[in-house]
């Protein structure tokens, strides 16, 4: 085998042979030895430790270490043949391997056995069982194995970890361990893309060494090492690539925006019928300031629901239309949007309004209203534009682009900021803003082109929200009791919320917006068992919710409508109007009210089937309520059994409203999503080791390292193997964002 200059960059067919490798391509996606070596086991197993198998759950995939405990065939009543059944067991519990006319397995499966199993659990008349499961029996005939069971060799090998890989029905745990055994038995030696002075001072090993130490080892301590000195490359090379993005960035000149005395922003501030926060007034001025540079803006404000992110977004706005520029603020949904609109008009009073001429441009609007809207932003007549996913379009095109606005960024990936940024002659300064609190390393992880602003207080006169959990799996009784109590809150002139997480039993949300982070979209709660065994039953949904609430003789009288991301923009437009307008007592909703509804005098909200959102989701729910001078009462309704992962969720919201601690417990109840691509939904983890909430100081210290290393370095022409490096950790439409700044 000859393995050239990039041995990671080698074809795993040239190692492995086409049919190994097409059927690891199949399975996970690795076409290169890199790509594989990077397959990292789940988990580790001792050969003399036993798996609990009294602990396992029915329908869950398991690679398990077990010993054989006794095996017996019998013939088929209905059938011709036999049933080869051999129980496993570790001292506690059983688990039976069924085989039909397979007996030759009796030479092999013994009383005494050890080895590893793999399939799926299953339950045939009340007791767990893997149906022709695969499995390796750990050999006899090794001399480890038969030494004396005292002797320092028989020990070593008793303890010696088994990785044990994410593996499919196809492919085994330990037909991966032999794969990689055989890339690891030829691979040479591989450039460390850690600086050896880091290296140094942090007592990491080779990266040639960690590699096979990760999925080799001879002990515990071994695979720690390796995950220690894998997990910090990982850091130290996304760092590096997000350092790198930062600095393409700034080297790109950009219209420099201010406001003049007298001018558009001095006006509105004039106009306010209140006192910026202190926060508001920091804020902003970091923006003015990113305005009047020469390179393009790219700030992420983050604040709680109703913190005032758009007032300040405003703001920023009417700072470039002094200039003579046009905003873009871009929404996740139609009715975000729409509301952004009537914000944005309500804020600046006739005189100004009429004066920039704000507009929206949605994917719903008639031809005519498109046609106005696509004239009045290309004319730069329209010095505010507000719309949906309809402003990344190739017919969408502006005058003089000085300032994109993202709202709701994780609803957008960042091959979708730069195209609408892109739109501009140069480069428009980009301000994102987002109302799920990022934790410092998140931030520097997820957005680390972006320089990071935060509002902590909320504006004076919010009377605030109290959360609690309605456990109907425990009580069941306390449903009644929701709709009592939304009656009272309605007797008190009050309008009322309900949440459910689909629109109709065939129907989840759909409104043109992906998933938020921490949360399933609408069109994924379609009734499965949750991961942790929570039974499966079918969602809340909408128009059920709204049909049996009018048939309530407690709500009798009540104004009950509905809104979800299916109906038209002029239906869902006049159906928030209405709330607005206090003509709707009780609007019954998917999650397209989300974010930006803003209705003072709600002050209760009810979240069916509440396990199915996510932790931010669910804060950012509550959020619509209580933004008034009416203290909010939010109710979260869920089946999900006490001491489960959903559950976890759910007890987690109604525990605390601070958001920037509810987003550390929402990262460790779940997976980071890609940060690097546009994938920034909490898809499929790019991160195989790292965890951005586990491994703070970790991050801290690489993104350090990655500056001092790009200040000294800036095209890496002494660091070639990091170079190659980010060459693979950059798919092209990373590569692609890098190559456009």
């Amino acid at each position: 085998m000859q393995w050239g200059t990039a041995p990671l960059d080698v074809r795993l067919a040239n190692v492995l042979g086409g049919r190994t490798a097409k059927a690891i391509e199949k399975a996970f996606g690795h076409r290169t030895v890199g790509e594989f070596l990077e397959h990292a086991p789940r988990r580790y197993a001792e050969r003399g430790a036993l798996t609990a198998l009294d602990s396992l759950a029915i329908g869950e995939p398991v690679t398990i270490v077990a010993e054989v405990v006794e095996v017996r065939e019998r013939t088929m009543r209905a059938r011709r043949g036999s049933i080869l059944e051999a129980k496993i067991g570790d001292g506690t519990g059983l688990l039976t391997l069924t085989f039909f006319n397979q007996g030759w397995r009796t030479k092999d499966l013994v009383p005494g056995a050890r080895g590893i199993f793999a399939g799926k659990v299953g339950d045939y008349r009340g007791a767990r069982q893997l149906a022709h499961p695969d499995y390796e029996l750990f050999d006899r005939d090794d001399p480890r194995a038969t030494a004396d069971p005292g002797s320092e060799e028989a020990i070593r090998w008793s303890r010696q970890p088994i990785p044990i890989y994410p593996a499919t029905a196809s492919l085994s745990s330990w037909q991966i361990a032999k794969a990689m055994g055989v890339v690891l038995d030829t691979l040479p030696d591989v450039a460390d893309p850690i600086p050896a002075s880091v290296r140094t001072r942090l007592d990491l090993v080779p990266f040639r060494r960690a590699l096979e130490l990760l999925h080799r080892p001879e002990k515990v301590s071994d695979f720690k090492r390796a995950q220690d000195a894998l997990r910090y490359r990982e850091a130290f090379v996304l760092q590096t690539a997000l350092v790198q993005r930062r600095i393409a960035a700034r080297a790109t000149a950009s219209v420099t925006r201010t406001a003049a005395p007298g001018g558009v922003l001095e006006r509105f501030d004039a106009s306010l019928p209140f006192t910026l926060t202190d926060d508001q007034r920091a804020v902003g001025a970091e923006i003015a300031r990113d305005l009047a540079g020469t390179w393009p803006m790219h700030r992420l404000v983050q604040g709680e629901v109703g913190s005032g992110k758009t007032l300040v977004a405003i703001r920023a706005m009417l700072t470039v239309a002094e200039s003579g520029g046009q905003s873009a603020l871009i929404a996740p949904t139609e009715v975000l949007a729409a509301q952004h609109l009537r914000s944005i008009v309500k804020f600046l009073g006739p005189d100004l309004a009429a004066e920039l001429r704000p507009v929206i441009l949605t994917g719903s609007q008639s031809t005519d209203e498109r046609r106005r809207a696509l004239l009045a932003a290309a004319s730069g007549g329209s010095r505010l534009v507000v719309g949906t996913h309809a402003l990344l379009g190739d017919r969408v095109d502006f005058a003089e682009l000085g300032l994109v606005v993202v709202d709701e960024q994780h609803r957008f990936g960042v091959e979708q900021r730069e195209a609408l940024r892109t739109k501009g002659s140069t480069p428009a300064h980009v301000l994102v803003l987002t109302a799920t609190p990022i934790p410092r390393t998140v931030a520097m992880t997820v957005f680390g082109d972006l320089d990071v602003s935060t509002i902590t207080g909320l504006p004076s006169g919010r009377a605030g929200v109290e959360t609690f959990t309605v456990g109907l799996a425990e009580h069941p009784g306390w449903e009644s009791r929701i709709w009592t109590r939304m009656a009272e809150e309605l007797a008190e002139g009050r309008q009322a919320f309900v949440v459910c997480p689909a629109i109709d039993d065939a129907h989840g949300e759909d409104d043109g917006a992906s998933a938020p982070v921490g949360g399933a979209a609408d069109g994924d709660a379609t009734g499965s068992a949750d991961a942790d065994g929570t039974p499966a039953r079918k969602p809340a949904t909408v128009l059920a919710t709204a049909e049996r609430m009018r048939g309530m003789p407690v709500l009798a009288g009540r104004r009950i409508e509905v809104l979800h991301g299916r109906m038209s923009a002029e239906e869902k437009d006049r159906v928030m109007t209405s709330f607005a307008d206090g003509a709707v007592d009780v609007l019954v909703a998917t999650t397209v009210i989300e974010v930006g509804v803003d209705v003072p005098n709600a002050s209760m909200m009810a979240v069916l089937d509440a396990d199915r959102f996510g932790v931010s989701q669910l804060h950012q729910l509550r959020g619509r309520i209580g933004r008034g001078q009416y203290a909010g009462v939010c109710l979260l309704v869920t089946h999900a059994e006490a001491d489960t992962v959903s559950r976890e969720r759910v007890d987690a919201v109604a525990a605390s409203d601070d958001g920037f601690e509810l987003a550390r417990v929402d990262l460790e109840l779940r997976r980071e999503g890609d940060v690097l691509g546009e994938r920034q939904s909490g898809g499929r983890s790019s991160l195989t080791l790292l965890r951005v909430v586990q491994h703070a100081d970790l991050i801290v210290d690489a993104r350090e390292e990655a500056e001092r290393l790009l200040e000294h370095d800036p095209d890496l022409s002494g660091s070639p193997a990091l170079r190659d490096a980010l060459a693979r950790r950059l798919d092209e439409s990373d590569a692609a964002f890098l190559g456009k700044n």
